[in-house]
């Protein structure tokens, strides 16, 4: 496919989602763009946040992971239903109950202002990495396959990516992402089964042929019985759990898209379906992996050094042009979810959380002023960290996303917890300190772990053990008092 065929199609895609956005970001206001007026239909923020949850992420590495780990993420994927049951009874009835914004001003309430701040900057660090990875992943495929036959450095394709994301958001916050998400997941969604389908088509296989080869295979492998292999069922399964807990329960950015529905009822209801028709689309990404592995094998294909390229190679290369385009529409729509849901969360968790935007001193033309720097500076942000990882690409990128969520994001979780589980108070001061010193004691038992523990490798379950360390940290600095507010 030539680069002028990959340009007209980014540009048509562009131009659709702009197209959206100039509907839905009229009359937008500081509350719309953080809350979107709390009016969004729960069918379409579900709906829509499928793109947001898989993202670049899902669409490329996850197929790639499945040469090395079978079906074993499946079992991640039923620990995230479970988790998902706990942010629908537990967490969403706390946020609709103190109507907060910001989900991190609950531990403002619980235990004081620095336990507040110190929540809100573990989201801001976890969502700047996280979000600058996925970024990273789809940039470098457009580069590779697009840019670099045009002469373009990754910089400046890394700034076009971030610019056009720049222009869709700053107006209409949330209001506009909980429709745009959904115009992209729909895309992603297509993309995907299609090229399924053409794979078996070159295959001469039907659909059905086409799995009944896939779970005959040694891809759909899903229980790993090996107890020190980071993959093991049991370990995949509660990791699930408590990264949906810690990365959507107590993320500001998949939270948002909840808080913005109508009523509590609403947003559970949302919840509970989202977490059921995302073990089936893991579960065809899953397939497309296998897929892609069975016709590289069979048909000679070279299987890329970096796995997470195996998609791209495929459908860009040895499939018709057709597979091409229906590719890039589909990577350009995990894209967008990725950085636009980032900048807007960040941009309302810094503006509420350290600015205090919601002080009423404030007019709403100050707010909106203060909210747009921000929202340009996180930009900046992630554009330099785009470039940085840009240098670093030397394995999976979902292995690096879950390390860092493991070490950001558990402090976050064992804070939550003592929240809600225990009526202590803590001594505020001192809830920073916890929180720094839990990822690093977790860093030295990941690194050192096979050496000290018997060949015992750490695997997603490190986000767990994060969550204790903090929890347990969090007893040695507490009060003696109890808490007044029931929690």
């Amino acid at each position: 496919m030539s680069p002028i065929t990959i340009l007209i199609i980014f540009l048509i895609y562009t131009g659709l989602l702009f197209g959206v956005t100039i509907i839905t970001s009229r009359k937008a206001s500081n509350l719309s763009y953080f809350l979107g007026n709390r009016k969004s239909p729960w069918p379409v923020v579900a709906y829509g946040m499928i793109g947001a949850s898989l993202s670049g992420v899902t669409f490329m590495s996850v197929p790639g992971w499945v040469g090395d780990t079978g079906f074993s993420y499946l079992m991640v994927v039923f620990g995230y239903w479970i988790g998902y049951q706990v942010i629908t009874w537990i967490l969403l009835p706390l946020y609709y109950r103190l109507n907060l914004t910001s989900i991190y001003s609950y531990l403002g309430t619980r235990f004081g202002m620095t336990s507040y701040k110190t929540g809100s900057w573990l989201f801001i660090v976890s969502r700047l990495l996280g979000a600058s990875l996925r970024m990273f992943l789809v940039v470098n495929v457009l580069q590779l396959f697009l840019f670099d036959a045009m002469g373009i450095p990754f910089s400046v394709t890394a700034l076009i990516f971030i610019v056009l994301v720049l222009l869709y958001t700053f107006q209409g916050g949330i209001k506009t992402i909980v429709w745009t998400d959904t115009l992209q997941t729909t895309f992603m969604l297509l993309a995907v089964v299609l090229t399924i389908g053409m794979i078996a088509g070159r295959m001469d296989l039907g659909l059905t042929e086409l799995f009944g080869r896939i779970i005959h295979s040694d891809y759909s492998k899903v229980i790993v019985t090996d107890i020190g292999a980071r993959n093991h069922w049991l370990k995949q399964l509660l990791s699930g759990v408590f990264i949906t807990i810690a990365m959507t329960g107590l993320d500001q950015e998949m939270m948002q898209k909840n808080l913005s529905c109508k009523t509590l009822r609403d947003a559970q209801k949302n919840m509970l379906s989202f977490s059921v028709v995302l073990i089936f689309v893991n579960l065809v990404f899953l397939f497309l992996g296998a897929a892609l592995y069975l016709f590289a094998n069979e048909t000679g294909i070279s299987i890329p050094a970096l796995r997470d390229d195996l998609f791209a190679t495929i459908s860009l290369q040895h499939l018709s042009p057709l597979a091409g385009i229906i590719f890039l529409i589909g990577l350009i729509s995990a894209a967008f979810p990725s950085a636009d849901g980032a900048i807007t969360s960040l941009t309302t968790s810094y503006s509420i959380d350290i600015m205090g935007i919601e002080d009423k001193s404030w007019d709403e033309e100050k707010k909106k002023k203060r909210r747009l720097f921000v929202h340009f500076s996180f930009a900046l942000v992630l554009f330099l960290l785009i470039l940085i990882f840009e240098k670093m690409n030397d394995k999976s990128v979902i292995d690096k996303l879950f390390t860092i969520a493991g070490y950001t994001y558990g402090p976050l979780l064992g804070l939550f917890a003592f929240g809600l589980f225990s009526k202590r108070m803590l001594v505020d001061k001192f809830v920073p300190l916890v929180a720094t010193i839990s990822p690093l004691v977790c860093y030295m038992l990941s690194v050192n772990s096979q050496q000290w523990f018997n060949g015992y490798r750490f695997g997603f379950e490190l986000l767990i053990l994060n969550g204790l360390i903090t929890y347990f940290g969090l007893l040695l600095i507490q009060k003696k008092t109890t808490t007044i507010n029931n929690n």
